[in-house]
């Protein structure tokens, strides 16, 4: 048994350890040939930084490249100023060419009228008189609707003002805006501050003769048949207020 058992037991190789010298000897043969190739490269590492500098003027390139879109952006702004510039002296040009007899206020019918205005325009600025008003007294006088009142003659003036003042025998009837006078009975076209003088008079004369109207303008309620329950409901007492049982 011992002898089975002793040949049974591995002797160690020597071929083994051959093979791990062998490549020991490879590591060095290539260790010494890549210190070599290194040596070589070092040689070789000025040649390298010759290559980066000749690579450092792409940089330069681009941020060249770059400076020109912040120059536009600036340049873009420096355009627009200009152009703004140029605006103001167009206005300002305009405002020149309205000459020197141009009136910038015109007075008619005892009202300062806007001379930038057109005529049908800047007589509607009246009390009284609507654009429709204002088109039958232009063309009756004979002036373009659509000239500006400043650019008008003194004489073209004073025939609106006449036409203004014969207005009741110029317009129809139906465009008045005081029919059946109190005190005549005929039908009149009033402007500016007659308006508000004629309708202070009637308030008062209603209010002598005690009829419906002027005690409601009194008592300060709507007068044309308006509802009081819901609007215009005024005072401290808003609200239901119950009855006090006795």
């Amino acid at each position: 048994m011992t002898d089975e058992s002793k040949s049974n037991i591995k002797k160690p190789d020597n071929t083994s350890k051959e093979l791990k010298e062998k490549p020991d000897k490879q590591t060095q043969s290539k260790t010494k040939e890549t210190i070599k190739d290194e040596l070589k490269e070092t040689d070789k590492e000025p040649e390298s930084e010759d290559s980066i500098d000749e690579q450092e003027p792409e940089e330069t390139i681009e941020d060249e490249q770059e400076e020109p879109l912040e120059e536009t952006s600036e340049s873009k702004e420096s355009e627009i100023k200009p152009v703004k510039a140029q605006e103001k002296k167009e206005k300002t040009k305009k405002q020149d060419d309205k000459g020197k007899d141009f009136k910038y206020i015109v007075r008619i019918s005892s009202t300062d009228v806007d001379g930038d205005k057109k005529v049908v325009y800047g007589l509607s600025s009246i009390k009284g008189v609507s654009v429709k008003m204002a088109t039958i007294i232009a063309d009756n006088a004979g002036v373009n609707r659509y000239v500006k009142i400043g650019d008008l003659k003194d004489s073209d003036i004073e025939k609106l003002q006449s036409s203004i003042n014969n207005i009741t025998e110029i317009a129809p009837i139906w465009m008045f805006n005081h029919r059946k006078d109190y005190e005549t009975g005929k039908d009149i076209h009033l402007i500016g501050t007659e308006i508000d003088m004629r309708l202070r008079d009637e308030i008062n004369i209603m209010k002598k003769i005690r009829s419906y109207r002027g005690i409601r303008h009194e008592r300060g309620l709507p007068v044309r048949g308006q509802r009081t329950r819901a609007n215009n409901r005024k005072g401290l007492a808003l609200g239901v207020s119950k009855k006090r049982e006795p």
